[in-house]
């Protein structure tokens, strides 16, 4: 019963983090909202390494920096595949390919339910489709790149799940420092490489400096605009909470129930749109929130 509850609980808080994510990503970029992100969550596990412990090991450490890696690959083709569009059909898509490679992988592990769990996963993977779907009038068909990108960030996200599943049970929050020190090293390496590459494209201008010749959006996005860099350290907040949650849900249950509750994400996100910047929540996503609650108790006493 734990791990549900908590396998919800951290879905609707990596979904609230994804909502600061794209409030932040359009004052200073998707790309420094992630490594912005990845400091902020590093500074609240390592505050909460005392309080929650953990047994350094190379084993914590190794399968950390691994879902690290698998983790920032996941976000880079999360951006660049909703950066392409259509979000109403990738979102979704890569929601329930996130679910669909842990669920896999897990019965084939060894992970069992009663009738009424099986029911409550295919319960659950619907929930999934219908929260992340947003109606767009006149909404344009996919690239193949893109769905190819979807399908590839959510297989990544996946593969995270189960890298930290492999984690060592009395190594506490110590995978998760590994993760965010791996992810913010690669992150701030692409930042860098970046800008880098955006200024030796720049002829210099003598009277004005190496910038002048940049567009005003590839200005904006060489600055860390202040309430940008603050509403990023906020989802980065969210997202090493979500993470310690999921971790401590997949030590008390099994792999499959929680990555299946966790692929409802989207659900945080719509719900925050719909209440601070007042987005509209279409009925078939409601029907999906309704859903979910519904595979969660199911889950919880199969």
């Amino acid at each position: 019963m734990g791990s549900a509850i908590l396998g919800l609980l951290g879905a609707f808080v990596y979904g609230s983090a994804d909502f600061l994510g794209g409030l932040a990503a359009r004052r200073i970029g998707p790309l420094r909202t992630t490594a912005v992100g990845a400091v902020a969550g590093l500074v609240l596990l390592l505050i909460a390494l005392p309080l929650v412990g953990g047994t350094w090991s190379a084993a914590a450490l190794g399968w950390g920096a691994l879902s690290g890696l698998a983790g920032a690959v996941a976000v880079a083709l999360l951006y660049a595949c909703l950066a392409i569009g259509p979000m109403s059909i990738l979102s979704p898509l890569t929601a329930l390919v996130s679910a669909l490679v842990p669920v896999t992988w897990g019965l084939v592990g060894g992970d069992r339910f009663e009738p009424i769990g099986y029911f409550a996963l295919g319960l659950a993977l619907v929930a999934v489709v219908l929260v992340g779907f947003v109606p767009e009038k006149g909404a344009v068909r996919p690239q193949t790149r893109a769905l190819v990108m979807a399908v590839a960030a959510g297989a990544m996200i996946g593969v995270f799940l189960i890298i930290l599943d492999q984690t060592p049970d009395d190594s506490g929050v110590v995978p998760l420092i590994a993760n965010r020190l791996t992810n913010a090293a690669m992150m701030w390496t692409v930042v860098a490489i970046v800008v880098v590459r955006a200024r030796s494209r720049v002829p210099v201008d003598a009277g004005r400096g190496p910038a002048a010749g940049l567009t005003e959006s590839a200005r904006s996005g060489m600055r860390l605009e202040t309430r940008g860099v603050r509403i990023a350290s906020g989802g980065g907040l969210l997202d090493a909470t979500a993470n310690l949650l999921l971790l401590i849900a997949l030590r008390l249950g099994d792999l499959t129930t929680v990555s299946v509750l966790t692929a409802l994400y989207p659900a945080g996100t719509v719900l925050l749109a719909a209440v601070v910047l007042r987005e509209r929540v279409a009925p078939v996503q409601w029907a999906g929130l309704v859903l979910a609650i519904v595979a969660a108790a199911l889950l919880a006493v199969s």
